[in-house]
């Protein structure tokens, strides 16, 4: 059999009479890692969607593992021997392990018997491939995400894959689990599998890249071995123009007097009220100043924003002051009106509503201001849409199409539109470019620079450590819901960082 398991040639693809993929062609070879890189909506989801069955409406040509094919559904791709790896787990949450990985293929004594204890020989022999030695039979919504994500590696072994596809496969696991999966996927190359791999962050395709192919605005624009195609020769062909640096110099004076001031602030676990998530935390933020927070996943980081904006109500006690106001109970409503906002790390659980329009969630925290006798002045919202539209370069079609719809950066820049409608006067930004391709993520770190340049104070969490030191004029380290240590911008560096997010 060939080496190459997967030749895509001329691809092209349209939705109602718009293209959205022209002339793409795109090989696989086995035992290849092969990046798959360009700016959100530049046509990457829509060409693994055809290889993995979604799309099967397409111009040009398809081989896998030799033979012309055209997948009649995502069932068809997987028992061909083609496997995606979601950014959100395809893993039923209730169901256990066993159970989730031979949903559809149950091994049987007899048509109408399964056989569970070869189903769970299998699992625990799969499962010991992958490093990982758990309790079967615990529903996998009680392991963490980046046990779910070897269950789901798993899961594709036993349908005899040989080409994995995974789209943005770290983004919700924490950076000390990343080196882990890259073990996994060097192990799998080992083997002779074809790995096709999506990812906005430079440190992964430089770490696990044989070959990147870039696309641009739906078209093919170069394929080259990774040592061939250096950094800022793939941002230049990713975005169609030279970025002198991945991120632009911090702009402005940091203030001396605080807008936002945290004392003694801590959190109860909703599930064990005798357990704190936060524990008395205290802060300032200045005017104009970016206050970075830093932690692995369990330190508290996430939570302590989320509380500091209201969402966990009397469960969280402390002090907040904006601008010498103090905000108490903390409650959402509260906090946006005194000028606080939170965009929260999961855009598509407590973000987007995803079937409402452009205009719809833009103004969706300003609609008291939009309002009059409890009816919406829809002109208002239009002229709202309209504004973070140009100020920010959402690229669409029409304000009034689902914002589930848009690319991922371009839904990002639709909630950041949403909050700024409100007039903040502090940001509270958890993972603002997860999932971001490094156009657009370079155009929110400009707008965070003009955000503070007009005296805004932001307070900024990303598990990215070079966009952390880029962006912060000081960085907290969280560990076990307290604060462990503080670095000047003089003085932060990633090991020091690391080092104290684990209790250092």
């Amino acid at each position: 059999m060939s080496d190459t398991l997967v030749k895509m040639t001329g691809v092209g693809k349209s939705f109602s009479g718009v293209s959205v993929l022209r002339n793409v062609n795109f090989t696989l070879q086995a035992g290849e890692v092969h990046v798959l890189a360009g700016e959100n909506g530049a046509g990457k989801s829509t060409l693994i969607k055809i290889l993995s069955g979604v799309h099967n409406e397409f111009t040009g040509t398809m081989e896998v593992f030799g033979k012309a094919v055209r997948f009649a559904s995502p069932l068809e791709a997987s028992r061909t021997g083609i496997s995606v790896i979601h950014q959100e787990m395809s893993l039923i949450p209730q169901m256990d392990v066993v159970d989730n990985i031979f949903l559809g293929r149950e091994l049987r004594h007899r048509p109408w018997r399964v056989d569970r204890a070869a189903q769970e020989r299998e699992t625990r022999r799969l499962l010991a491939r992958l490093g990982l030695d758990i309790n079967l039979r615990k529903p996998v919504e009680e392991y963490p995400m980046p046990v779910r994500q070897r269950i789901e590696i798993a899961k594709a072994l036993a349908f005899e894959a040989r080409v994995f596809i995974m789209d943005e496969p770290t983004s919700a696991i924490p950076e000390a689990d990343v080196a882990r999966l890259f073990d996994i996927i060097r192990q799998l190359r080992r083997e002779g599998f074809g790995i096709v791999y999506i990812s906005h962050k430079m440190e992964e395709i430089y770490t696990i890249a044989d070959r990147i192919t870039v696309l641009r605005n739906g078209e093919w624009v170069g394929t080259a071995a990774a040592t061939d195609m250096p950094e800022r020769d793939l941002v230049k062909r990713m975005v169609g123009r030279e970025l002198d640096s991945r991120f632009p110099p911090r702009l402005g004076t940091v203030g001396t007097e605080p807008r936002l001031a945290v004392r003694n602030f801590s959190l109860r676990d909703p599930d064990n009220g005798d357990r704190r998530l936060v524990r008395d935390v205290s802060f300032t933020v200045n005017r104009g100043e970016i206050v970075g927070i830093s932690g692995l996943q369990g330190s508290g980081n996430s939570e302590l924003l989320n509380a500091l904006f209201g969402s966990y109500g009397s469960l969280a006690t402390g002090t907040v002051e904006l601008d010498g106001t103090v905000i108490s109970p903390p409650a959402p409503g509260k906090s946006i009106a005194a000028g606080l906002a939170l965009l929260t790390n999961d855009r598509k659980a407590s973000g987007l509503v995803p079937d409402a329009s452009i205009v719809n969630n833009i103004s969706l925290a300003s609609l008291r201001r939009m309002s009059s006798r409890s009816w919406v002045n829809a002109k208002k919202e239009m002229e709202a849409a309209e504004r973070q539209r140009r100020s920010l370069r959402i690229r669409l079609r029409s304000l009034g199409q689902p914002i589930a719809t848009l690319s991922g950066g371009n839904q990002q820049k639709t909630l950041l539109g949403r909050w700024l409608e409100t007039g903040p006067k502090v940001l509270l930004l958890d993972e603002p470019t997860r999932g971001v391709d490094v156009g657009a993520k370079f155009e929110i770190y400009d707008l965070m620079n003009q955000l503070t340049a007009a005296g805004l104070a932001i307070v900024l969490i990303t598990s990215e450590l070079p966009e952390l030191l880029a962006m912060a004029d000081r960085i907290l380290v969280m560990h076990r819901g307290g604060i462990t240590a503080e670095f000047s911008r003089e003085n932060a560096t990633q090991e020091n960082i690391v080092h104290a997010a684990m209790g250092a």
